[in-house]
């Protein structure tokens, strides 16, 4: 497959394998090298570059970006931030001036996510560089110097890279290449015609089966140019979000309505993840630890899947069978997901060993009715506490008709054992996520009393 993109300005056609990435083709086929290779899974932001699309520049993890998702786009690395006339970019002399580097290996990753917030107007710098990892300077300097930087005017050359390149035609492809489908329709033909094939959305779960596993996957689909999955539409009392809407996209539509659901897709990877990640990704890949699951079942979501012709739709909860196992019947794709604009009482509580950018230990969700001083419904799921997110239906059970009590919570929370054997693992032992778990039920009942239960509020 033949692709056409800027890079630094510059209109470029390179050849895209099903599954080079981006940084390879920049170190090795450009000479790129300030583009570094750190963690190759998408954590540390040494690689980050600025891409920039109809919807605005954005900061992406080039060690998982697929070269077939950059067709028509604009690119930029950390050599291209500066003017054709050499001038630094604004963070760039700031950066300098604010002695924010030190051994330098994650500096060129900084500039490029502080350069891409720069151009968007952003000046949320915490949120900005919790993708980017430093261990030499720490970030005192660095976010003094992207304050520094928020009133400089952006370099005209990195405006232009708004327009792309130009005359795009449809990729040139052969009988092997990837498939760069336009539309949910075409996608159902191929898909329907080719079910064993890889579909790629974001590529930040896919892009790892290829830089740790080393696996092949052709043949591939990317799903990025589907503008129709892509799309949220207000339904009155529902919200439909396409299964190829960035988290980054998914975050600003929740913000006014879920505020605590927005607050745990926050520390939903990093801004170079949520930028790439898909929320129909985060569902059909059907991980255990998946953090948007478990709020869609509190909240109740309908899932949509698509096979061919034929559509079907079921509680979210029902998607998930057993690890590793979802109902999906081949050439079958989740299409879209469903779920109400109001659950005042929808808390979610991400508990992980950092605060920012970490997989979770576990994820409980919580959305509870209360009227008359009673408990008339309950929705409670988790992930992180099973095979796969799921309700807690003992926990529901022991709260439904009870009165609304701090004691009542927490006589509740002896439930989870019968609903949850939880496994030990790297992030986190059996008893310390049922103890976690359980202590998550009487902060629920303190979080709707109004009293501070975030490690950002409470103080000692």
């Amino acid at each position: 497959m033949t692709i056409t993109f800027l890079l630094n300005g510059e209109t470029v056609h390179a050849q895209a394998p099903d599954t080079a990435t981006l940084l390879d083709w920049l170190r090795e086929g450009r000479g790129l090298t300030g583009t570094k290779e750190g963690c190759n899974e998408g954590d540390c932001g040494a690689c980050t570059v600025m891409v920039t699309d109809e919807h605005g520049p954005r900061a992406l993890n080039a060690c998982i970006l697929f070269l077939p998702q950059l067709h028509g786009k604009s690119v930029r690395t950390v050599e291209g931030l500066a003017a054709p006339d050499g001038s630094l970019h604004p963070v760039q002399k700031e950066m300098v001036a604010h002695h924010g580097s030190q051994c330098g290996f994650c500096t060129p990753g900084f500039v490029v996510s502080m350069a891409t917030a720069h151009a968007a107007g952003r000046t949320d710098h915490d949120d900005v560089l919790a993708g980017n990892l430093c261990r030499c300077t720490g970030y005192a300097p660095i976010i003094r110097a992207a304050r520094a930087a928020e009133g400089a005017p952006v370099p005209p050359h990195l405006s232009a890279d708004l327009a792309g390149p130009e005359g795009v035609a449809p990729p040139e492809t052969g009988a092997q290449a990837p498939f760069l489908p336009e539309t949910s329709d075409a996608l159902a033909d191929w898909y329907a015609a080719n079910p064993e094939a890889t579909l790629i959305a974001g590529a930040t779960d896919v892009g790892l089966w290829v830089t740790k596993d080393l696996r092949e996957l052709a043949p591939v689909a990317f799903l990025n140019r589907c503008a129709d999955l892509k799309e949220i539409t207000d339904q009155g009392e529902t919200l439909r979000i396409g299964a190829a809407t960035p988290m980054t996209d998914v975050l600003a539509a929740l913000r006014p309505l879920h505020p605590s659901y927005a607050e745990l897709i926050r520390r939903y990877g990093s801004d170079q993840v949520r930028n790439a990640a898909t929320i129909g990704g985060n569902i059909a890949n059907g991980s255990p630890i998946g953090d948007n699951p478990p709020a869609l079942i509190a909240l109740g979501a309908t899932l949509h899947l698509r096979q061919g012709d034929a559509r079907r739709e079921m509680p979210i909860e029902d998607f998930f069978l057993d690890y590793g196992k979802q109902d999906r019947r081949p050439g079958e794709f989740v299409e879209a997901v469903t779920l109400p604009r109001s659950a005042p009482a929808l808390r979610c509580y991400k508990i992980s060993k950092r605060f920012d950018q970490d997989i979770s230990a576990l994820c409980g969700c919580f959305n509870l009715t209360v009227e008359d001083d009673t408990i008339t419904r309950a929705r409670i799921a988790f992930g992180g506490m099973a095979g796969i997110p799921k309700r807690a239906a003992a926990t529901e059970a022991a709260l439904v008709g009870r009165p609304w009590r701090a004691e009542t919570l927490a006589n509740a929370a002896e439930a989870l054992a019968q609903d949850f054997q939880p496994l030990s693992d790297m992030r986190a032992s059996a008893d310390y996520r049922l103890q976690a778990a359980q202590g998550l039920l009487p902060r629920y009942f303190d979080d709707l009393s109004g009293r501070a239960t975030h490690v950002l509020e409470v103080s000692a």
